[in-house]
């Protein structure tokens, strides 16, 4: 009975996992779709793109596909005033169905939400939050050893540990995250500046 037992466990079929395509972004932006069978069923194919603004300029769109877990699938944004990162994200359940890239942000328009952002000297300036950005948000980053602090707006999901963790340039030191206007209070301190040289242009996610 045992014998049967083993036999029977060794024989199974392997549990069926998606297979997806998987493109990650090199130096110049460009990528190469490779097919990857997913670590789990736990996973789905996913299309992410991270666009980057100043202002109505764009910085930079960048687009890649991957298998992701179900809370990498998100649309949200991060809204610093002088700049303004997009993530939008297109996941499904079949197989190779993530042929496509994920679409570009749509327009937004503001939501009546205001929150305080950095202008260089002082953190009492006014940002009109837009779309779906319902929070506030403060952070810190180390720039060249100096901490500078930025405020602005954030969609609910960008204020997750998770999901925050994931930016570039050391986003997320000190973050935090509040509802109501203004709630990111005005303190003064030297700021903005790291937003000119080095704004947020990707977003990584590798499975």
């Amino acid at each position: 009975m045992l014998l049967l037992l083993i036999f029977g466990i060794v024989l199974l079929p392997k549990a069926s996992t998606l297979k997806c395509y998987q493109c990650t972004p090199d130096a110049s932006g460009s990528c190469v779709d490779k097919e990857k069978e997913c670590p789990s069923n736990g996973f789905q194919c996913g299309a992410l793109r991270v666009s980057s603004y100043a202002g109505a300029s764009k910085l930079s769109d960048i687009s890649m596909k991957m298998c992701a877990m179900a809370e990498q699938c998100v649309e949200g944004s991060l809204n610093f005033g002088v700049s303004r990162t997009v993530v939008t994200s297109k996941c499904c359940n079949s197989e190779l169905c993530n042929s496509q890239p994920a679409p570009e942000p749509g327009k937004s328009t503001p939501n009546g939400k205001k929150c305080f952002r950095c202008d260089g000297q002082t953190c009492s300036g006014t940002l009109n939050c837009e779309g779906n950005e319902d929070h506030c948000i403060s952070t810190t980053v180390d720039l060249g050893g100096e901490k500078m602090t930025m405020k602005g707006c954030a969609s609910k999901v960008m204020c997750s540990d998770s999901q925050i963790a994931q930016l570039p340039g050391g986003i997320g030191v000190g973050l935090s995250c509040c509802q109501g206007n203004y709630c990111n209070s005005a303190i003064s301190t030297r700021a903005g500046l790291l937003l000119l040289v080095a704004p947020l242009v990707t977003w990584v996610m590798l499975s």
